[in-house]
């Protein structure tokens, strides 16, 4: 049974993936306005109205801007922690579930999903692992540190989607002012490229078919960096590894099951 997923874009201007499983299919996030998100859906093959559900990092705007919205037109069940669905203004959404960061596994049709509290400022936010058939895909973008709990959670995943935001001297030199420099460089901020090199040592990559590096800033890293900070951790890594732009829709990325 087919098990891939594809992102309509990542970056600090809207973000949203798709996961496909069998015969349900979910979107995490969506940080595109409606007319947007449909674009970029008609322009990857995709049909919003095939959707099971709507998955919900956390309350930042470049994440859940269209949520509200795609949830009511197309009649769409959303998912989301009760610290997210607080802290934001989603509007009336057709079928809210509403879980704990850590409350364990729940299944959405062919998928199990496993959500992860991460470190990240924002009201109850997590990342998602999905199962199916025995391959697990890990997303994991938006945390400024690495916990034990999260090297857990994507220990030995067959897919990942792994946050590269930024380059620490890019930053550091980069046009932002110190007081969102030290936001995005925090422990609750976002990941460097140093970051994600070290978090892909602390777990077992040996069965990665696909590592895809995304959230990429386009003012403070760029996409030389955030591969040969990756490569660093193995050579081996080259022929899985893909990189995700702002304004590109990636291809589908199969798993086998």
């Amino acid at each position: 049974m087919c098990f891939r997923f594809a992102s309509l874009g990542s970056g600090s201007r809207g973000n949203a993936t798709l996961v496909e499983a069998g015969a349900t299919r979910v979107l995490v996030d969506c940080g595109y306005p409606m007319r947007e998100f449909v674009a970029r859906c008609e322009r990857l093959g995709f049909d919003p109205t095939s959707l099971s559900a709507i998955l919900v990092t956390h309350e930042h705007g470049d994440h859940m801007r269209g949520v509200g919205a795609v949830s009511r037109r197309f009649g769409i069940p959303v998912w989301m922690t009760h610290g997210t669905w607080r802290a934001a203004d989603f509007g009336s959404i057709n079928s809210l579930n509403l879980f704990a960061a850590h409350a364990g596994v729940f299944g959405i049709g062919d998928l199990a999903v496993t959500p992860v509290p991460v470190p990240h400022d924002a009201r109850e936010p997590t990342q998602f692992v999905f199962d199916h058939r025995g391959a697990r895909l890990g997303l994991l973008t938006d945390l400024g540190s690495i916990t034990p709990r999260v090297v857990q959670a994507f220990d030995g995943v067959d897919a990942l989607l792994l946050e590269c935001n930024h380059d620490s001297d890019m930053l550091e030199r980069g046009p932002y002012p110190p007081s969102l420099q030290a936001r995005v460089g925090g422990r609750f901020g976002h990941l460097n490229n140093a970051q994600a090199a070290a978090f892909l040592r602390s777990i077992d990559h040996t069965r990665l078919r696909h590592l895809v590096a995304a959230h990429l800033s386009e003012k403070n890293n760029s996409p030389e960096l955030a591969r040969r900070a990756l490569l660093g951790v193995s050579e081996c890594l080259r022929d899985c590894l893909s990189l995700l732009m702002q304004d590109e829709i990636s291809d589908w990325f199969a798993i086998a099951t």
